[in-house]
This record gives C-alpha cells, sequence and structure tokens, in this order.
C-alpha cells in the first residue's frame, strides 16, 4: 500500500466533457521548483481546494519539491496528481542523497519531471545530458511512474535557426531507449529556455510551429501514432493571460508552469483549457 492510499484527501470535482475518444487530454503541470514552506504550501493547497472544478478534459498534476511531497500527499485535492521534479538514475541502496523512482512511487506520487532545462544547466555542479535524462527516464517509467520529459533550446539557439536541431538531440537520446509503448506514459514538455522565468513567451504561433516540427518528428522518428498521441506541453512562462491563446493551437496539449503555479493564478491556467 502506497502513503498515499493511508491519507484521506479531499475530493475535487470536474467541469464540462471529457476528452472525446483518439483525441488528446490536456496535461496542465505546476512544477513548484525549489519554493515555499511548509506554512505556504498549506496555504497554497487551501487555495487551490477552493479552486471550484477542473475541466473534465484535462489532467493537472504538480510537482513538489521532495520536502513537501508528503504535506500534499496529505492534503491536497484527490483530482491534482503529485509529481517529483528529479528522481534518480539508481535503484535503492548506497547511494547517499538520492531519491529513487520505486520510493516515489511508494509513496503515491504518480509523475516526475525529468530533464528541466535548470537540471540540465546545472547550478554550481554538473548539468544532465540527454542520456542521462533518457536513462532517468527508463528507469521511472519501469517503476511505474508517468514523466514529464523536458526539451527546448537557448535564446542563442532559436536565433541561430538550431531549435529543432536542439529538440531532435534530446529526443533522440530518449527514443533510443524508449520502446514505442513506453511513450504512452510519456508526455514531452517543450521549454524554450530563454522564456522560462523571464516574462518573454513565444507568441502562440511561434509555439504551435515549433510543437508541430516536434510532433512531426516523433511521427518520423517512432511512429506516426505514438506522435498522434503524445501530448506536449508548452513550458515557456504560460500563464493566465497567455494560456487560452496558446493551448488552442493544435499541437499545444497543456502546459508545464512555474512561477503561476505558486499562486491561486494557477487555476487561471486550468481554466484556459478549451472546452471539449
Amino acid at each position: 500500500m502506497a502513503f498515499a492510499d493511508t491519507c484521506s484527501r479531499p475530493e475535487g470535482s470536474s467541469t464540462g466533457a471529457a476528452a472525446a475518444d483518439g483525441t488528446r487530454t490536456y496535461l496542465i503541470g505546476g512544477n513548484w521548483k525549489s519554493n515555499g514552506t511548509v506554512a505556504s504550501l498549506e496555504k497554497l493547497i487551501a487555495e487551490f481546494n477552493a479552486a471550484g472544478p477542473i475541466p473534465a478534459n484535462a489532467e493537472v498534476v504538480v510537482g513538489a519539491p521532495f520536502i513537501h511531497i508528503p504535506i500534499a500527499l496529505q492534503s491536497l485535492r484527490k483530482d491534482i496528481e503529485i509529481a517529483a521534479q528529479n528522481c534518480s538514475l539508481t535503484g535503492t541502496g548506497a547511494y547517499t542523497g538520492e531519491v529513487t523512482a520505486s520510493q516515489l512511487k511508494d509513496m503515491g506520487v504518480t509523475w516526475v519531471i525529468l530533464g528541466h532545462s535548470e537540471r540540465r544547466e546545472g547550478f554550481g555542479m554538473a548539468g544532465e545530458d540527454s542520456e542521462l535524462v533518457a536513462k532517468k527516464t527508463k528507469l521511472a517509467l519501469s517503476e511505474g511512474l508517468k514523466v514529464m520529459l523536458c526539451i527546448g533550446e537557448k535564446k542563442e539557439e532559436r536565433e541561430a535557426g538550431t531549435t529543432m536541431d536542439v529538440c531532435a538531440e534530446q529526443l533522440k537520446a530518449a527514443t533510443a531507449v524508449l520502446s514505442e509503448e513506453d511513450w504512452a506514459n510519456v508526455s514531452i514538455a517543450y521549454e524554450p529556455v530563454w522564456a522560462i522565468g523571464t516574462g518573454l513567451t513565444a507568441t502562440p504561433e511561434m509555439a504551435q510551429e515549433t510543437h508541430a516540427d516536434i510532433r512531426q518528428w516523433m511521427a518520423d522518428n517512432v511512429n506516426p501514432a505514438v506522435a498522434a498521441a503524445v501530448r506536449i506541453q508548452y513550458g515557456g512562462s504560460m500563464k493566465g493571460a497567455n494560456a487560452a491563446g496558446l493551448m488552442a493551437q493544435t499541437d499545444i496539449d497543456g502546459g508545464l508552469i512555474g512561477g503561476a503555479s505558486l499562486t491561486k493564478g494557477f487555476f487561471d491556467v486550468v481554466n484556459g483549457v478549451p472546452s471539449a
């Protein structure tokens, strides 16, 4: 029995129609990063619990810091799933400081965010390369977690016209180790690094162009059925003010939200999901 199964979380509620058969359910992910205290998290959870219904054609997940995952599992409404922001490359054992996919699953965590640009870049330590991210993804999937796999280019790469070269390199490492069946439990989170936390964002048309290119790459390099089914989130400063316009695009299937997920305004993004 997972830890989460022993918790009495409040019920959620939904509105509208579920996604039709053969269409993609929107995925709205929140990434709290290394933010928050017990007090601020309790306040935020209370706001989310009181925020009203979630569209029935959307799945909502929040990525909490490891230390706060138990609080979220105990008190956040049931219709918001809990993600970790990383997991180790190892199983359990003598790996001081690591948190494994199997431990997360045992707690009742259902998702993990992997390959985020901040971890690829590093912060006072070596960054994670695409092969490492791919291996972590395969291990997480094997332990029963679902994965938001982050990819994306830096500002100088966008300006040089190499956006898809960068994204393809990051995806190629994953396709080398994932089976076609694995992709049913993977979402691709496209995050233009130049737009994260800067207030800059791609126009809906710019974002759609890259999302369409990613989907075409998946069709060419995995298969068309996987490409049609895989969800591609936009992770470049999506917030309530621009969420509806971004998600109205054909190949944008939700968002991975940073700073805006730390306020009750996160639900402005959730409510920006187009009707089924």
